[in-house]
């Protein structure tokens, strides 16, 4: 009849066609999002750190393991060994990465820590920082790493040490 109000010759194309369309923007949407976070996240790669040039002058040698309670009750670990200065200069401060590996090889646990060198003043030894008692050139000295708790994962063998700081004058 010609009239103003004319039906849709196909009504199912219509509500197919409105109900595709708030999916695929909701799935543009998504994708936006999912790839604005993956920008926002992504972690670069950090680079490998180089050693100190003059951390291939220190030698680490005799290296012991022990363990002792504390005053409170907690069982307290030590590597001792003694640290030799090859070099030229004096070692005024130095920090170590230690790495424990467990039964597998791989890292158990990893710390750094300032090498203390053993210091007599009476009838026990204490582990004091190399800048009250520095390394001098050709000069060996016993000294001690302290670990509050190490991992039980730890094979029980040497840890890797890596010298990752030093301080000369």
């Amino acid at each position: 009849m010609g009239g103003f109000i004319q039906g849709n010759p196909n009504p199912t194309m219509q509500s197919e066609d409105s109900g595709l369309r708030p999916i695929l923007i909701g799935v543009v949407i998504v994708g936006v999002v999912v790839g604005l976070l993956a920008l926002a996240l992504r972690s670069e790669r950090p680079k490998p750190v180089e050693p100190p040039a003059y951390s291939g002058n220190l030698k680490f040698s005799d290296l012991k393991t022990s363990a002792a309670q504390n005053f409170v009750g907690a069982t307290v670990s030590y590597l001792d060994g003694t640290v030799t200065n090859a070099g030229d200069k004096t070692v005024t401060h130095a920090v170590v990465q230690i790495t424990f590996k467990d039964d597998m090889g791989q890292t158990a646990q990893r710390e750094e820590l300032p090498i203390h060198v053993l210091r007599t003043n009476g009838p026990y030894d204490e582990a004091v920082d190399l800048t009250l008692s520095p390394l001098a050139p050709g000069q060996s000295k016993p000294f001690r790493l302290t670990f509050e708790s190490i991992s039980a994962q730890w094979n029980h063998e040497y840890p890797e040490l890596r010298t990752t700081n030093v301080s000369t004058r």
